[in-house]
């Protein structure tokens, strides 16, 4: 319940929808340039770890290649260190006030997502703690 309402209030005043919307303009304008279209992917992957970031986490995808490497080395040259520039920024100025604490760790959060996004899967955090079950 107490992740659900973090949800909420992250949606509604920690930029998640802001956060979306922008990681989907930029899914779309990857896309229509066809030769980023792995990069479009990342940006959607992103768009919904941001809506929605907490009880959710990264794990390393068990097919990632070393196509991903070399694709993250691009984006991180592209994209990647503003991207991971305005979390911490943002991250910094919310944990300012006692109230924005949790929205300022939710950006941290997003930095590495932010910064080396492709070889990596969104999974929520319950399925890791089961004993027995691997993310797909």
């Amino acid at each position: 319940m107490i992740r659900f309402i973090l949800n909420l209030l992250w949606l509604i005043f920690g930029s998640g929808i802001v956060l979306a919307i922008g990681y989907g303009i930029a899914a779309l304008i990857c896309f229509v340039l066809v030769v980023t279209i792995p990069f479009g992917v990342a940006s959607l992957r992103l768009a919904y770890y941001s809506l929605w970031p907490f009880g959710r986490t990264l794990v390393p995808k068990p097919g990632a290649g070393v196509g991903s490497g070399v694709a993250n080395i691009l984006w991180v040259v592209l994209a990647g260190w503003w991207l991971a520039l305005m979390h911490i920024v943002a991250g910094i100025s919310l944990c300012v006030t006692i109230v924005g604490i949790p929205f300022g760790i939710a950006n941290f959060k997003l930095v590495p997502a932010a910064f080396w996004p492709l070889g990596r899967e969104v999974v929520e955090i319950d399925d890791l703690r089961r004993p027995g079950t691997v993310p797909a």
